[in-house]
């Protein structure tokens, strides 16, 4: 069998984006990274990872960052503004070019992170460019499989802090409506692992826990876990923009994945319980 190239990840200085690397590295691939001339690449470079200094917003710079790379994986996202130089032009423009440099380049395969239920929500707009990034590898021909995973629990339910260990969630919506909820390493492993998976190209995989639940339900398994009441608050303002017009979608109960291809391609699904309690080990309580 002949060996794969690299594997290029842009968005691996993020939350999710490093986790991935991590996971990359555990499975002895060689990992390049896309990241932003001034950006610190020093944790990634001390991993073993080969830098590509470069800008979604610099189609030259990614050309050369795909230069010899086999795979591409991208996690990035302007929406969250979580760093400096982040914009919502990255998820239209930036992801177009990353788009068009992957076609030129002639790379394997591209590993997309969308979201679920993109194609159904033009009002919601973070969510509306992922299927049109979607729409744009199709139509190039280059070889894709998006990942549409649910909402990440581990960053949505953590405004302010631990929450657990105050035993209140805050909740945008209503707390009885199911939705379907991720943990960011979980959604890491699946993208880490989409690099050698068969059969998947074109494909788009909604990504989720065994089944869809309400904020209650988890704050009721959280309660079971910790032995101590954990009650769900509404927040003190509303969400506004395209974040709230997420939450408003979230109220739909349509933001429900189907995990059937998921457990074909990845294999058993975590369970809402186990899901919560790592969620809770992470944030050092004792379950």
């Amino acid at each position: 069998m002949t060996e794969l190239g690299p594997v290029l990840v842009v968005g691996g200085t993020g939350m999710l984006g490093a986790q991935v690397v991590s996971e990359l590295l555990t499975r002895g691939k060689q990992v390049h990274a896309l990241v932003r001339p001034g950006s610190d690449a020093t944790r990634l470079e001390a991993s073993g990872v080969t830098i590509a200094r470069g800008d979604m917003m610099d189609p030259d710079s990614l050309l050369r960052a795909m230069d010899g790379i086999d795979t591409v994986i991208t996690s990035a996202a302007g929406y969250t503004r979580h760093r400096e130089g982040d914009s919502p032009v990255i998820d239209t423009v930036g992801n177009i070019n990353l788009v068009d440099a992957a076609s030129r380049s002639g790379i394997r395969k591209f590993v997309l992170t969308s979201i679920l239920t993109c194609d159904q929500t033009p009002d919601v707009p973070h969510f509306w460019h992922k299927k049109l990034t979607e729409d744009r590898l199709e139509e190039l021909a280059v070889p894709f499989v998006a990942l549409r995973p649910g909402a990440f629990l581990d960053t949505l339910a953590r405004f302010g802090g631990d929450p657990f260990s105050k035993g209140q969630l805050t909740w945008f919506g209503s707390p009885s409506i199911p939705l379907t909820f991720v943990l960011t390493a979980d959604l890491a492993g699946y993208l880490a692992a989409a690099v050698d998976a068969t059969g998947v190209d074109g494909q788009r995989i909604d990504i989720g826990w065994d089944r869809p639940v309400s904020m209650r339900e988890i704050a009721d398994i959280a309660a079971r876990l910790l032995r101590t009441p954990v009650t769900v608050l509404g927040p003190t303002t509303p969400m506004a923009g395209d974040l709230g017009a997420m939450m408003d979608w979230f109220q739909t109960g349509r933001y429900v994945a189907d995990t059937t291809r998921q457990r074909e391609v990845f294999g058993p699904l975590p369970t809402a319980e186990d899901a919560v309690a790592r969620l809770l080990t992470s944030l050092g309580h004792v379950v």
